[in-house]
Parts: structure tokens; C-alpha cells; sequence
């Protein structure tokens, strides 16, 4: 069996599996049992695959045909172009909260001694990507999931960040010190309104629970951060979340019920509402 052979066989199986966007996926899928890039499966069509190659890439077409997310299969995914190792343990980091990334390290960038909080760090994939872009930086990572942070510090020691990130396991700020104050609090957290879970993709389901339940109507985290963020917040300071569709309305409303100022709703490369850039009203904490 040649590549392109493999290619069109597998397209049709994940086809009739409904899998979306099915040649890609089995591109990218023979690419990695190849060990090569993509675009470089173009220039060997024609090259014949060993009795090993088919068995391994066979495997990897079944995992994908039973919905198993590519980034679990492969182990890994880029993100703000750093290789971030990707499993079950933690949220798969989207193409979206790489914006949120960039609005992060950008800000962070126009500060002095910047620090940063970055909130349910997951795969840890913000807080090494704000550590990248912004070397100044000190950024702190929290997680309920002791999971999710033991990927997170492979993350970041793979990365050459571990020295840059402090990492706590708790719950939320309780498990951050007192006097810790930073410049941006920044998080991509579980936004999904419990009823709606089992509605997701396949896909979607993959990533932990902990990772998904935003509580009855998906506002559970945004009402805590709402209420105990501005604490860790020095003056100037922002917290910049994001966020899922049709739900900024209602957060909005919910930190401006909490005396924040919200300086802007921004969108995602979909145009859609995405992230809330919120600032101190009353109070600010001044180092």
C-alpha cells in the first residue's frame, strides 16, 4: 500500500465514521506515524508503506474513528507555535484562547516588572505562552486538577519555562498566597452549562469534566473570579477571560454588578464575542 493509498482508504473510513474533516485527519494522522510534515506526504504518494507503518497507522485511524481527539493520539499540539503535550488530564488548548494569549503577553509587555495569574492553567499552555513572549514576566498557575498541573510543569519544563512559572494546586485563589498581586489575571475557564455536556461533540467530551462544568448556566467561575480576583489585582491591573458564545451579556452585567469596569467585549477570529477586558473601579490595591 503506497501513501496515497493509505490517505484515500482512510478518508473513507472516517468518512462513514462521521468524523469531520476526514483527510485531513488522515493526513495528519500518516504524517505523524511517518515522523514527517504534512505538506511533505505530497512529494512520497507514491512511496510504499511497511507492514509495520499500516499496522501502526491502522491503529490511529480506529482510535480517531471512535471520536478520540487527534491532540490525544499524537500527543501533542501547537500552541502560539510552542509544542504543547496534550492528554486527557487537561482542556485541549483551542486555536480561540490563542488570542487571549497574545492580548495577554502584549499588555504584560507595556508593564514594569509584570506579573501575571493565570487561572485554571490546564495544560499550562497560557501561562508558558505569556512566559515565552514576555521574558520579564513572573506568572503564577493555578489548578484545581493536581493532574492537570503535573502536565502543566512537564509543559513548562519541556519548554524551558519551569524556572519562569510557580505552580499551586487548589481551589482558586485560597490556594495562592495572601500578599501575591499581579498585573493581569487571565483564564479560559469551564463555561459550559452542566444540561448542555452531554450535547457536546465526542470530542469535546474528552476533556475532563473539571475542565467543562461551568455549574447550572455556565457562570459559576466568572462569579467567583467577579468576586476575589480584584484582591490580587495591583492598580491598572486587568483580568482578561474568555468566554462562550451568546454568554457575554450576562458576564458583562455580572462584573459591572461587582464594580469592575469593563473596558472592552473583544471577538475571536470567528467574530464572534469571545473575551471581557475588565479593569478596578473603586479601591484598586497599590503596591
Amino acid at each position: 500500500m503506497t501513501v496515497l493509498e493509505a490517505i484515500q482508504k482512510s478518508t473513507e473510513f472516517l468518512t462513514r465514521k462521521n468524523v469531520e474533516s476526514p483527510r485531513l485527519q488522515a493526513e495528519l494522522l500518516l504524517a505523524h506515524v511517518l515522523q514527517m510534515p504534512r505538506m511533505k506526504l505530497y512529494l512520497n504518494f507514491e512511496r510504499p508503506l511497511s507492514a509495520e507503518e499500516i499496522d501502526s497507522y491502522r491503529k490511529t485511524i480506529q482510535r480517531r474513528s471512535q471520536f478520540e481527539p487527534l491532540q490525544h493520539i499524537v500527543g501533542s499540539t501547537s500552541f502560539c507555535g510552542i509544542e504543547i503535550v496534550s492528554s486527557s488530564q487537561a482542556l485541549i488548548p483551542r486555536p480561540e484562547t490563542e488570542l487571549l494569549a497574545e492580548f495577554g503577553w502584549q499588555f504584560l509587555n507595556g508593564r514594569q516588572n509584570p506579573a501575571a495569574i493565570d487561572f485554571g492553567t490546564g495544560t499550562g499552555c497560557i501561562a508558558i505562552a505569556l512566559a515565552v513572549k514576555c521574558p520579564a514576566a513572573r506568572i503564577t498557575a493555578v489548578d484545581v486538577s493536581p493532574d492537570a498541573i503535573a502536565l502543566a510543569r512537564k509543559n513548562a519544563l519541556q519548554n524551558k519555562m519551569d524556572d519562569r512559572i510557580a505552580f499551586y494546586t487548589g481551589d482558586g485563589f485560597a490556594a495562592l498566597p495572601a500578599d501575591l498581586r499581579v498585573d493581569l489575571i487571565i483564564s479560559n475557564p469551564p463555561y459550559i452549562a452542566t444540561a448542555e455536556i452531554p450535547t457536546l461533540a465526542p470530542e469535546v467530551r474528552a476533556d475532563p469534566i473539571t475542565a467543562l462544568d461551568g455549574g447550572a448556566d455556565g457562570l459559576d467561575y466568572y462569579r467567583h473570579l467577579a468576586k476575589e480576583a480584584s484582591r490580587h489585582l495591583r492598580a491598572e491591573g486587568k483580568m482578561m477571560l474568555e468566554f462562550g458564545e451568546g454568554q457575554a451579556p450576562a458576564i458583562e452585567k455580572l462584573f459591572r454588578d461587582e464594580k469592575w469596569i469593563v473596558e472592552a467585549i473583544k471577538e475571536d477570529y470567528s467574530h464572534r464575542a469571545r473575551f471581557i477586558f475588565a479593569g478596578h473601579s473603586v479601591n484598586p490595591v497599590i503596591d
